[in-house]
């Protein structure tokens, strides 16, 4: 059998053919709108309700009104996609099977916790480097109310939040992905792997998380042949404060030193201090957004050649955590380039 020279190690694929990130969109609500990323953010809608009935019709029109905003952008109908690979918090993925009902265009929904964009972009660069489609669009979505609704407690509850807790950002963001070449491509991908170290506190997400970005990044590191220096930034999702002191100590006792070239989207897109949102921003919204509103803008201006972009999330349930179990975490890692 011919060598497979796309597979590089035991979890990563560098492509023949890199898909470019022709176009991107995004939404965020108000409190995102006043973080330090809310003027690169493409629209702040202050309506957390979106003109709707229920936090999860919210998040559906959320998702709509992003994906009619890139496809606008690009000059494109939904008949010209191939697929959307999307995905967001809610059982049974429910903000994203009514929220892209109407577009019509064939979808793979998509569940890796706040990992999602990665996950998304993952399967649909897969795809276009297979020749399987020209254009694909990645989405991923979060929404405080709806996320806390779900996992935690209602907003009428008022319960009292732990430093170690993070904010569910209300945001969207999307990618069209395709072969006609842009600013920035993805070079290759690592795939994760469920990565548990016991930790039960469902209130602490980072420390939930950090132990599967750490195993992550070290297997990108060991597929490759590289280490920390290959990248301008590697860029974590949202481990917030608590979750990045951990996973630079775990690469640090691996021999890397990740403390000049590390950014996490959860220690961005909120000021911490000022909005008081504890240790930082979460959810599959807030890689997304921070993706779309800055780290691509990098990128194009060539202020950074290659990032290592690391969606990570916690794969928890209900009925998991009222079950007595623990929460593991899963990362996923991209890697864009500048052209």
């Amino acid at each position: 059998m011919e060598e497979n020279r796309q597979i590089a190690g035991k979890q990563s694929l560098l492509f023949s053919n890199p898909p470019y990130i022709q176009c991107t969109a995004c939404i965020a609500g108000k409190k995102e709108g006043e973080g330090p990323l809310g003027h690169m953010i493409e629209e702040i809608n202050e309506d957390p309700m979106f003109g709707m009935n229920t936090w999860e019709e919210a998040e559906s029109k959320l998702q709509a009104l992003t994906v009619n905003k890139l496809l606008k952008k690009a000059n494109l109908i939904p008949g010209e996609i191939r697929y959307i690979f999307a995905g967001d918090l809610l059982g049974q993925l429910i903000g994203t099977t009514f929220g892209l009902m109407d577009f019509q265009i064939p979808l793979f929904g998509l569940y890796g916790a706040c990992s999602t964009m990665g996950e998304s972009m993952a399967l649909a660069a897969m795809s276009v480097n297979a020749g399987y489609a020209d254009r694909v669009i990645a989405l991923a979505s979060s929404h405080y109310a709806g996320a806390e609704k779900q996992f935690r407690y209602p907003l009428e509850y008022g319960n009292q939040r732990p430093l170690s807790a993070t904010w569910t950002v209300t945001g969207c963001g999307s990618l069209l992905i395709g072969r006609e070449k842009s600013m920035v491509r993805i070079a290759g991908i690592t795939t994760g792997k469920v990565v548990d170290y016991g930790v039960k506190d469902s209130m602490n997400m980072g420390a939930c998380m950090a132990p599967a970005a750490a195993d992550l990044i070290y297997a990108n590191f060991m597929d490759f042949n590289v280490n920390e220096t290959y990248y301008d930034m590697i860029i974590t999702g949202d481990l917030g404060e608590v979750g990045r002191t951990i996973l630079l100590e775990l690469l640090k006792d691996k021999g890397y030193d990740l403390s000049k070239n590390h950014m996490d989207c959860g220690l961005e897109i909120y000021d911490n201090h000022t909005q008081d949102t504890h240790s930082g921003g979460s959810g599959c919204g807030c890689s997304a957004v921070v993706l779309c509103s800055y780290i691509l803008k990098q990128l194009e201006k060539n202020r950074w050649k290659r990032v290592l972009f690391i969606p990570t999330g916690a794969m928890l349930s209900t009925v998991s955590f009222n079950e007595g179990k623990s929460v593991p975490g899963i990362a996923h890692g991209i890697i864009l380039e500048s052209v």
